[in-house]
């Protein structure tokens, strides 16, 4: 087996009992003028290069850094495991920018247009009883990318939003692999957990020319075996009851296993997967969890790692983005325009990370984007929709793909409506997001995107639209360009939903960064109607450097000012205007502050703090430092903003600049629940 990606591609589809990676090397063909035709092609005996698959052909890891290219050709010779006589041979495409076409020991199987969706090729009769055959692929990967889809990859001529694309990602991208599978065989495969969460629903297509007589036996985890006859005019639907439930959560991300054999005149065939008792639902504007309040402490990740791009360099890549965003205080994860690999919903479904996942966009608004753009809808449903990590399905973002003007164009208006009509009726278990930022049309969650380089200007643009319900706000689109966007296209108020802030962020330096990070965020929780926000964002991608780490994922220095802080459970929201990084509050000659602290507090019970404050050097950690007495204990309610509690201290003797540091501690046993900072120094 390859060393290439060599885990099994598809978890939630696991039909790993039979299969055979494609990953590795395979020959490839530069094709400048795109002229080249499979009969030539297949005649030349030795291609002038080789590529490693599945990574992009503009990568390193590719072998290749072929950048701009728009035609290429892969070749590679494969060979059927005996033990698959008598079975069909399938062959899989985890996902290819942008159009493909496969020919199979000089047959054409078939062609797939759209650079982030799964497609496969049942390749039996072009084998015709062989047990090798070669294997070619002609990519076309247009330059102009403006009317497909391709989220973040620059495009010539340019995006709009070029400035904040990253380099294309074409060819093979995804893992190749060979599967087999009888004649008549497990189609469709969707889990949902029942209504109750006290089951789980399972529907399951069944294809093949012996379907009618086969018989379907469907078992979950420490569950009882479900036997019945399959159905030739639609998906068969199985209730698998489940005695003393576990709820998924991220506390507990427990996960049912589900197994289902077809029995048929062709054989056996049985597909795995998984999925998680759990439920995703709004209640005016509270999102919930499980009937509990969820507060989404999210931030934005765009999929790309140094010298691989959209592909992850291992399986190992995805377990450690999700920890980072862990060990920061994430509780969600904005997969940001793209399509991810399933084995990052697997990795999250396991480690309890919440996903917002959303499909990649265009650049520019037509008929045939927005057709292009659709079509991703129904693939990603029926790909990712047994994760229990996915939350929330996004879809259009920030009006990409619409010319920015959805209020004035009844035909963009149409095109967010018709896409989030389809997504709801393919998935009405998750709340849909019909245009990430800006203007909506139809939505579950109302959310917006706001940036600012200060704290003060954020919170000035933040007031209005949580204090006073406001109907539009400011939105900076280029030097000295700033534009009113809406919240809604109707330019009416707000429905009663969740409301996020799903995307913010401010300071051109990693300090400035730490610090707004810790000031900004404070303002979001100062303001119990917000259900959440996503913080933008985890790592830095080449020219971008609004990471909490860097791109080879190791941490920045932020002025010690832990991203984990500003996204704990309980945070200590300061009323205090900060002036700068190093000096949030400047003192006259008698070296005094004095301020209110509130708590913001989101554990399942009230809760009895008390705040501490101690000194420390300017910009320094509260590493070591001991804590004195706490000011009077106050009872925080969850998901309630507390009383103040009033902090008076003097600057140490000697010192022109300290940070003082505020620890919320329980009550009952001094733990620390809590903790931010405030910088001081002399005027």
């Amino acid at each position: 087996m390859s060393s290439v990606r060599p885990e099994y591609p598809r978890p939630h589809f696991d039909r790993s009992h039979a299969w055979l990676t494609l990953n590795g090397g395979w020959d490839f063909a530069a094709d400048p003028s795109g002229t080249a035709t499979a009969p030539d092609l297949a005649a030349r005996e030795r291609w002038p290069q080789q590529v490693t698959v599945p990574f992009a052909w503009e990568t390193e890891a590719s072998g290749l850094a072929a950048h701009w290219l728009e035609h290429g050709w892969y070749r590679r010779g494969v060979t059927v495991p005996a033990e698959w006589q008598g079975l069909r041979v399938v062959l899989h495409f985890g996902a290819v920018h942008h159009h493909a076409r496969v020919w199979v020991a000089g047959v054409e199987v078939g062609e797939h247009e759209g650079g982030y969706t799964p497609f496969e090729f049942d390749i039996t009769d072009a084998l015709a009883g062989r047990a090798e055959a070669t294997v070619l692929v002609q990519v076309w990967a247009p330059a102009d990318k403006r009317e497909i889809v391709h989220g973040k990859q620059r495009s010539i001529p340019r995006d709009d939003y070029d400035d904040c694309a990253f380099t294309p990602t074409s060819g093979i991208w995804q893992p190749v692999w060979l599967e087999a599978r009888p004649a008549t065989h497990v189609s469709g495969f969707a889990l949902t957990p029942g209504e109750n969460l006290d089951a789980i629903v399972a529907k399951i297509g069944v294809t093949g020319p012996h379907a009618a007589g086969a018989r379907l036996t469907v078992q979950a985890t420490g569950g009882e075996p479900v036997t019945m006859a399959a159905d030739t005019d639609g998906p068969v639907r199985v209730t698998l009851p489940v005695a003393a439930p576990r709820l998924w959560s991220p506390a507990d991300p427990h996960l049912y296993d589900v197994t289902v054999t077809l029995d048929s005149a062709d054989g056996t065939d049985q597909v795995r997967g998984s999925t998680g008792l759990r439920r995703i639902e709004t209640r005016g504007d509270h999102l919930l969890l499980n009937g509990e309040r969820l507060y989404v402490r999210g931030v934005l990740d765009q999929g790309y790692w140094p010298h691989t791009g959209l592909t992850a360099p291992d399986d190992q890549a995805f377990v450690t983005d999700l920890e980072l965003a862990r060990e920061s205080g994430f509780n969600l994860v904005r997969k940001h325009l793209k399509l991810e690999d399933p084995r990052f919903l697997h990795h999250a479904d396991r480690l309890g990370m919440l996903v917002w996942a959303e499909p990649a966009s265009t650049g520019t608004f037509t008929a045939e984007a927005a057709a292009r753009f659709e079509a991703q809808i129904a693939p990603m449903v029926a790909r990712d929709g047994n994760h229990p990590s996915v939350v929330i399905w996004g879809l259009y973002n920030e009006e990409w793909g619409l010319d920015w003007d959805v209020p004035g164009d009844p035909a963009k208006q149409d095109a967010v409506r018709r896409a989030y009509d389809l997504l709801k009726s393919l998935d009405p278990t998750r709340p849909a997001v019909d245009n990430s930022g800006w203007t909506h049309v139809a939505t579950d969650l109302v959310d917006w995107h706001i940036y600012d380089e200060t704290p003060a200007g954020w919170a000035a643009k933040v007031r209005p639209l949580l204090a006073e319900r406001a109907e539009g706000f400011p939105v900076g689109l280029g030097a000295g360009n700033i534009v009113r966007k809406l919240v809604m296209a109707d330019g009416g108020p707000a429905p009663a939903a969740p409301n996020l802030n799903s995307e913010y962020g401010g300071g051109k330096t990693s300090v400035e960064r730490g610090w707004n990070q810790r000031w900004q965020t404070q303002e979001l929780r100062r303001h119990d109607v917000l259900s959440g926000y996503v913080w933008t964002e985890l790592y830095d991608i080449e020219h971008e450097f609004a990471g909490i780490y860097a791109f080879d994922r190791s941490l920045k220095d932020h002025g010690a000012s832990p991203a984990a802080d500003a996204h704990a459970d309980t945070v200590l929201v300061v009323d205090v205007q900060p002036v700068a990084p190093g000096r949030d509050l400047v003192t006259g000659p008698d070296r005094k502050v004095a301020f209110d602290v509130r708590i913001s507090h989101h554990g399942p019970a009230a809760t009895e703090v008390t705040v501490a404050a101690v000194w420390g050097p300017a910009l320094g950690s509260a590493d070591g430092l001991h804590a004195g007495d706490g000011a009077p204990a106050v009872t925080v309610e969850p998901y309630r903003l507390s009383e103040p509690v009033h902090i008076s201290e003097s600057l140490p003797d000697g010192a022109a600049a300290a940070r003082l540091h505020l620890l919320a501690l329980s009550a009952s046993g001094g733990r620390v629940l809590g903790s931010t900072c405030v910088d001081v120094a002399v005027r």
